[in-house]
């Protein structure tokens, strides 16, 4: 028997997360999230602090700009999607 044709469901790999903000919310189903990290400088060895901004698919329009949030990884969506709305940790006040 083959172990493809099992009737238990398929584990997928590991997926990234990441937790950030909302800086961008124009686009229809896109936000724009900016994740901080610190990271220590290559020659300077000095901890600075480093942002990365992904695009991400959020099907509902529901995060608005401010929202802290939580995405996930996943297949390309377009040519710079690659990561999609998991939840909204907390609302923008």
């Amino acid at each position: 028997m083959n172990e493809n044709t099992s009737s238990a469901p398929q584990e997928r790999g590991n997926r990234k997360h990441r937790v950030g903000m909302v800086v961008s919310d124009v686009q229809n189903k896109t936000i724009i999230v900016e994740v901080m990290r610190r990271a220590a400088h290559k020659k300077y060895k000095k901890v600075v602090k480093v942002r990365t901004r992904y695009a991400v698919h959020d099907e509902t329009n529901q995060a608005k700009v401010g929202d802290t949030v939580r995405i996930g990884e996943t297949r390309p969506l377009s040519k710079q999607k690659r990561w999609r709305l998991e939840e909204i940790i907390s609302h923008a006040e």
